[in-house]
């Protein structure tokens, strides 16, 4: 029996050349990337059957070194007689979800090191692309439906990527707006950092200004006649490398790449300026910013922004650790708000890291609430969620009153789901469970709750306080953000998710404990027309466990008594617009 195999997979292996490499005999970024544009356009093109065009590249992160990519002497001491003609680059790209005429390819690249076997990930990179029907008309993409667990959690997450990647641009503007540092103080600060930098030496943006222009030939094009995507991405490396290496004088190394961004086609006989400049210049980082304009011939006056891009540069010593770079002088006007703004992003990249990487096992779990990182915590908030949603091996556990209880174990985590399906419109039913103000209503472990923010229309933070006491005799409190989401297509559910936080203006005090929940929500399917699916679930903290368990092994039916309540105040509610549209 052949084992189950995604139709828009496509696999793609590349032994590393000495054409491959660039100076220093390392895998060069730029050829990686027209390797991954390929493969995940040719992904697009399976699913889509038809011609399709790059619309952008989400963020890029790569896990090791490219220097770990080198092109080795040909004689490996590998423990055989024989050569060991070169290293391979391996890559995977597939089809996560389609939209109306976009859809997102998921690319992994790994690399196996043909001498000892051993391989390890690269980066992985989301893909935004566009089927293109004619002439040059979009065209609506067929559904893609996931088979397996890891397709069904890629699917779900796929229209948080890109709800996300929407917002991106209005989250930088938001935090230079709100940003403290006012052009007024930012040169004395500079001069402040600069007596400290041990570098010593400050360099004028204007001396890492590159400008390069490429002619598009045909070797250039991909088979629509458009200038290869890839091709584009490497060129952009290209300069960004330039620009880079004039503040440090040295030969760095690119750790991200943020989004490049395709604004619009270019085809064989046009001209591409790529433009590239340092922004800023941290302790051990720098930031490039690229951009690249298209004209059909030298006398023309206007020009086409076709695309951006934003790279991250490192300087590593010998010992394989991030140098201290020079200060960076920015250009009044301009080059100020792209100082500024390459600070914004820096901060957005801290906070996303540091909200993506937190474990479960971790305490606190709660990670800190700012404007900053507001849209990866959302983010991040429905993704654990839906994340858990998708995973299978869920057991039923019990059955009472057409309330179901399923369990998931997993290594160190223990989960539950309590299912129902209920009379009622799934959009009232989402409304009315989205609004923590109402729970109490319904669960006796809710003695309050407060919206103390309304952060935007998907997003509110509450303060709760609960009936159930801790070890230290005194009640529970949370701070938890509730990020929900209308479905994205026919099919996906409404989604309410919660998660703690922590808020500068609610600190922990003395008279509660405070709790923390790690993900926990609503999914609610519209089954028919009068009838909905609401499915509640919770993954297990410290401070619940046992709560949880008791009602597992059947010592306690609070459970079932709880959603039994929540049951009847949705029947009760289910015609109060009132009550479903304070939520709106």
């Amino acid at each position: 029996m052949e084992s189950y195999r995604n139709a828009t997979e496509v696999q793609m292996s590349q032994m590393v050349q000495p054409c491959h490499t660039n100076h220093r005999r390392e895998l060069s970024i730029g050829q990686l990337l027209k390797w991954i544009d390929t493969a995940a356009c040719l992904s697009a093109e399976r699913h889509a059957g038809c011609p399709c065009v790059t619309a952008s590249v989400d963020d890029i992160y790569f896990e090791h070194t490219i220097r770990q990519l080198h092109v080795k002497s040909p004689w490996c001491l590998c423990g055989k007689d024989e050569a060991c003609v070169g290293q391979v680059v391996n890559i995977k790209a597939k089809v996560n979800r389609a939209f109306n005429s976009s859809m997102e390819v998921g690319v992994q690249v790994s690399y196996e090191d043909l001498c000892n076997g051993e391989q390890w990930n690269v980066c992985k990179a989301y893909a935004t692309f566009v089927a293109q029907g004619k002439p040059s008309a979009k065209i609506k993409l067929k559904p893609l439906v996931p088979q397996t667990e890891e397709e069904k959690i890629e699917y779900s997450v796929a229209a948080e990527r890109r709800r996300m990647r929407l917002a991106h641009t209005e989250t930088i503007k938001d935090l230079v707006t709100n940003s403290p540092v006012q052009s007024g103080t930012e040169i004395p600060r500079l001069l402040s950092e600069f007596e400290n930098r041990e570098c010593g030496m400050m360099v004028p943006a204007e001396k890492t200004r590159v400008e390069s222009v490429e002619l598009i030939l045909p070797p250039h094009a991909n088979h629509q006649g458009n200038t290869f995507g890839g091709q584009i991405m490497a060129w952009m490396e290209n300069v960004a490398t330039i620009a880079a290496s004039r503040l440090c004088h040295a030969h760095p190394t690119l750790k991200t790449i943020e989004m490049f961004h395709f604004r619009g086609p270019s085809q064989v006989g046009d001209r591409l300026l790529f433009k590239a400049i340092v922004n800023n210049a941290f302790k051990n980082s720098m930031e490039v910013g690229v951009c690249v304009e298209a004209y059909r011939h030298e006398m023309e006056v206007s020009r086409r922004h076709i695309n951006s891009a934003f790279m991250t540069f490192v300087v590593l010593n010998d010992e394989g650790q991030p140098r201290t770079l020079p200060m960076l002088k920015p250009e009044p006007g301009d080059g100020e708000r792209r100082f500024k703004e390459a600070s914004a992003r820096k901060k957005i990249r801290l906070d996303r890291k540091y909200v993506f990487s937190c474990k479960h096992t971790e305490v606190p779990l709660s990670v800190p609430w700012d404007q900053s990182n507001k849209v990866y915590l959302s983010y991040n908030n429905v993704t654990a969620l839906k994340t858990l949603v998708a995973k299978a091996n869920w057991v039923l556990t019990s059955e009472r009153d057409k309330v179901k209880m399923y369990t998931l174990e997993e290594d160190k985590f223990l989960s539950i789901r309590i299912e129902m399906t209920i009379c009622i419109d799934a959009m009232q039913a989402f409304l009315l469970l989205s609004d923590l103000r109402h729970r109490h209503e319904w669960d006796n472990h809710y003695a309050s709750s407060e919206l103390v923010q309304q952060v935007d229309k998907e997003d509110m933070i509450y303060h709760v306080v609960s009936h159930t006491m801790s070890e230290e005799n005194k009640p529970q409190d949370f701070v938890i953000l509730v990020s929900q989401r209308k479905p994205c297509s026919k099919g996906d559910p409404y989604v309410v998710a919660f998660r703690s936080v922590t808020l500068p203006t609610h600190p922990a005090k003395p008279e509660y404990t405070r709790g923390e929940t790690l993900c926990s929500g609503f999914c609610i399917w519209q089954e028919t027309d009068e009838l909905t699916k609401v499915s509640y679930y919770h993954q297990a903290t410290s401070g619940v466990l046992a709560y949880i368990t008791t009602n597992i092994a059947g010592l306690s039916s609070s459970f079932h008594s709880t959603f039994q309540a929540c049951e009847q105040f949705l029947q009760k509610n289910k015609d109060n617009l009132s009550v479903g549209l304070q939520n709106l």
